[in-house]
């Protein structure tokens, strides 16, 4: 028994055949002005199985039983346009081999062509728009108006139209430029500009808007929303086109806002066969592996194609998960997850004996602000002792490439975390060009999401009710994606050729009050049922961040979102021996007096 889509395919074909058959009859009849001589029905007869043979083969070849009727487009247009004219060509050679010897109304091949395309093409374009009308007619769904009268909205209008199990009745367009105004899009106009949302909304009843702008982003993202907010309306967004351009998710995916479309700014363009020169088919070891960062770096570089990537943490709990995580994508031979501490010179031995790794990303570090300024001793062990440990091994083993995670914490820092970083930073600054291998530096601020992030602890507050901790009203800071951070820095070590510190283009920064009204919108309260309350500033920090600190001057790069600060110049020798100093007293020192030694040693 036949399957439906055969019973379709067999359906087109015996359509295509009749078309074919009336086609040609009908350039006959107009030739003769419908009153075709008896000598003439006998070519007729005797061309006409040739001809739909030949009609066949062609739209066969072409694909024209490939498409799908109710998506037909120019394309499909173009198909059928290229089978018809080949099948006229051929047939036309045998009408001149076949019947030189007789009388043949030439004339009929050239009508029969135009008529041709007209059927098949107006079938093909009557059944979409039969389709379409059909849905559209039928459409009992909410009234929805789109932002952004582009090629991202022109494809959601398509999607919501073709499918009306979306529950959408598009009403129009706004966008951002008053240019489109009056126009229309697959018949919806175009309503006005986004100064004209509130009173479009209100004159036509939407219920939902949909963001389909991807510039759009940041404050007048956050603008739209709080609008939305206040006339009661929904407001969601779609996937980036690039994204959907790319494969990875389809346009009918309509979701809600989250805090990093308020945040994100534009998509990152990256150089991928620069860092594919020193990635792909490399044995690539990450330490910190496990973490925020580390384990997006990880998910990352797989998608270059490592010859071995080397997951190292001593975060048993951490190192699992990614290992899980990995085991169901990949081939167990491109990856191997170890446990181990920095600080453990035999483990990072026996692992550089075993893998050889070629390049070393290094995000191993204590991160917490408050805790590490309670906990110095483990702070320098790890954050200075540990990345200490990394380098020589990377040294003695000759990798080409160590990349430094840091922080704008070690930017003129005045805490523990800071000071600890900036040390590591000046390390890979001052033993670069010591050996085969290439330090290089790369800081930014705030990620989303991280473990250390305020979204996750901002988020547990606002589903308890309340009320919502903030250390200072006046409070701001960088915030960047997870995702975006991670290619950024690892196109920073494709550029790096040593010495240097790499600093991140982190847009501008939010203040935590701002972001913490966000989230509660977000999270479908209004902005006067979550109480927040001001807690004062903690141990070692500071009300704003920067990127860059006093005596460093940043220059651009060959990419736009990424800066540079060279290596300035300063005693390494000395600085070794202080700090080799301090990691061999520091068993014997207080809190107070490793806190002491540590920002001395970074002002001398």
């Amino acid at each position: 028994m036949l399957s439906k889509g055969a019973w379709k395919f067999y359906i087109v074909i015996a359509s295509d055949v009749i078309l074919t058959i009336f086609s040609y009859l009908l350039s006959y009849l107009l030739r003769f002005n419908f009153t075709v001589p008896d000598i003439y029905w006998n070519v007729f007869f005797r061309s006409l199985p040739v001809l739909f043979i030949v009609r066949i083969a062609c739209f066969y070849v072409f694909g024209l039983y490939k498409g799908v009727w109710r998506y037909a487009s120019i394309n499909d247009l173009l198909r059928i346009l290229k089978a018809i004219t080949l099948s006229t060509i051929i047939f036309s050679a045998y009408v001149f081999f076949y019947f030189r010897t007789e009388s043949f109304p030439r004339s009929t091949v050239i009508i029969d062509w135009f008529i041709i395309i007209t059927f098949l093409g107006g079938s093909r374009f009557f059944y979409r728009f039969f389709r379409e009308f059909k849905n559209v007619s039928t459409s009992d769904g909410k009234n929805v108006l789109i932002i952004g009268a582009s090629d991202e909205g022109e494809m959601l209008l398509r999607e919501i139209k073709k499918n009306p199990k979306m529950g959408y009745n598009p009403v129009g367009f706004i966008d951002k430029t008053k240019k489109r105004q009056g126009k229309r899009i697959h018949d919806v106009p175009v309503l006005g500009s986004l100064e004209d949302l509130k009173k479009i909304v209100v004159r036509k009843k939407i219920k939902e808007v949909i963001i389909a702008d991807s510039t759009i982003a940041g404050r007048e993202l956050r603008n739209i929303i709080a609008l939305c907010d206040e006339i009661d309306v929904q407001c969601k967004t779609i996937p980036a086109i690039s994204d959907i351009l790319n494969g990875k998710i389809s346009v009918n995916q309509i979701r809600n806002i989250n805090i990093e479309d308020l945040l994100g700014r534009e998509h990152i363009k990256l150089n991928t066969e620069q860092i594919k020169a020193y990635l792909y088919n490399k044995r690539v070891m990450v330490t910190g592996a496990g973490g925020s960062i580390g384990s997006e770096l990880c998910r990352q570089i797989m998608k270059i194609g490592p010859e071995k990537l080397i997951l190292f943490d001593r975060v048993e709990n951490e190192l699992y998960n990614i290992d899980m995580e990995f085991s169901n994508k990949y081939d167990n031979r491109l990856f191997v997850s170890l446990l181990g501490d920095v600080l453990d010179k035999k483990r990072l031995e026996d692992v550089m004996v075993t893998y050889k790794p070629q390049v070393i990303f290094h995000a191993a570090a204590y991160k917490h602000v408050p805790i590490t300024e309670i906990h110095p001793y483990e702070a320098v062990k790890n954050n200075i002792e540990g990345t200490f440990r990394v380098i020589e091994a990377s040294l003695k083993h000759r990798v080409e490439k160590f990349i430094l995670i840091s922080t704008d914490k070690a930017v003129d820092p005045i805490n523990v975390m800071g000071a600890t970083k900036r040390a590591a930073e000046l390390i890979c600054q001052g033993i670069n060009g010591k050996g085969f291998t290439k330090f290089i530096a790369v800081r930014f601020g705030n990620v989303l999401n991280s473990a250390g992030s305020v979204i996750p602890l901002f988020k547990r507050q606002i589903e308890m009710g309340g009320p919502i901790t903030i250390t200072h009203p006046e409070m701001t800071r960088y915030f960047m994606s997870i995702p975006e951070a991670v290619q950024l820095v690892m196109q920073a070590g494709a550029i790096g050729n040593g010495g240097e510190i790499f600093v991140l283009d982190m847009g501008e920064p939010v203040k935590i009050v701002d972001l913490a009204r966000d989230m509660v919108r977000l999270m479908g309260f209004k902005h006067d049922e979550i109480e927040m309350v001001f807690t004062g500033l903690r141990p070692g920090e500071r009300i704003t961040e920067t990127l860059i600190g006093k005596g460093e001057k940043a220059e651009k790069t060959e990419h736009e979102k990424i800066f540079m600060i060279k290596s300035q110049p300063f005693n390494w020798p000395a600085f070794k021996k202080r700090l080799d100093e301090l990691i061999s007293d520091i068993n014997s020192l207080s809190d107070k007096e490793i806190r002491k030694r540590l920002f001395e040693i970074l002002k001398n």
